[in-house]
């Protein structure tokens, strides 16, 4: 069988971290311990990017008068690269082989809508004050996320392809175990026969359910910060649903919140629709949720 992994951002950094070279190190030694059996099969890890991409424009706005500030897409290719490197060092000991970044292309629509709405939450939390000000001073569109803040939001549109689909499939041949589509894949779109880059902050679910079905993987496991999908999440009536046909996970993308969980849950219906299954869950639950009894499982 051969599995997606999606590592979400607590793998590397979590609540009261400072986001540190030393304190992601860590992070990943702890997620290689939890991570057990999957990293022994045939597995791609993808993986997000939002606190570091954030922490790198910020690098490139503070440093602009002397060093010209890179586009977005380029920054996103420079958190691939460094997170792909953490995750090499880090995570090779516990799977016993070598693991390989890909520094991964990921082709949008020139027009997607997604341009003109932009949703996807990058960077740290601000405060509501905070959040006001940067909106007045910076022309940033601020979304909140319950009971922990506001962040930046940038345009995220739909994946529509891999480009370096074929070398992710070669890696695995060859028994390593590829890293790719970190934060969603560096976006570009097919212009004159080239590929150009794009300033937009690709899901990296819905690009990990892409390069699933296109590697013809059995299953897609989305890694984050809780448990399962919850209904009636936030209120005392909140559960964990611990399963879905694609149907029943339709009924249920309206209640959930649009830069976190529903993308997830988008992606986890397509991987079905694709012809695999997908679990989504929290990294301290793996082995139960790959057992049924923890975790939330969308199937067809």
């Amino acid at each position: 069988m051969t599995t997606v992994l999606a590592l979400g951002g607590n793998a590397l950094i979590r609540a009261g971290d400072k986001g540190t070279a030393a304190e992601q190190a860590a992070r990943l030694r702890e997620t290689a311990e939890a991570l057990g059996p999957l990293l022994r099969g045939d597995v791609v890890i993808t993986h997000g990017n939002g606190p570091q991409v954030g922490s790198e424009l910020l690098r490139q706005e503070r440093a602009a008068e002397d060093v010209p500030p890179l586009p977005l897409y380029l920054a996103v290719a420079q958190t691939q690269a460094l997170i792909g490197a953490l995750i090499e060092t880090e995570l090779g000991p516990s799977a016993d082989r070598p693991i390989a970044c890909l520094l991964t292309h990921v082709v949008v629509a020139a027009d997607d809508p997604a341009f003109e709405r932009p949703t996807k939450p990058i960077g740290p939390f601000y405060s509501s004050e905070q959040a006001q000000s940067l909106e007045r001073e910076r022309g940033w569109k601020l979304v909140e996320e319950h009971g922990r803040g506001w962040r930046r939001a940038v345009p995220s549109p739909t994946p529509l392809e891999v480009v370096e689909v074929e070398q992710v499939r070669a890696l695995i041949a060859a028994g390593t175990i590829p890293v790719a589509c970190g934060g969603g894949g560096i976006p570009v779109v097919r212009k004159d026969g080239r590929l150009s880059g794009v300033d937009a902050v690709i899901d990296k679910d819905r690009a990990s359910a892409v390069l699933a079905a296109a590697l013809g993987a059995e299953r897609l496991v989305i890694l984050t910060d809780v448990h399962a999908v919850m209904r009636s999440f936030g209120t005392p009536a909140e559960e964990e649903i611990r399963e879905l046909t694609t149907e029943q996970a339709e009924t249920v993308l309206p209640d959930l919140a649009e830069g976190s969980m529903r993308p997830k849950v988008e992606a986890a219906i397509a991987m079905a629709r694709s012809g695999g299954e997908a679990i989504i869950t929290a990294l301290d639950r793996v082995e139960d949720a790959l057992a049924g009894r923890a975790g939330t499982r969308i199937h067809n």
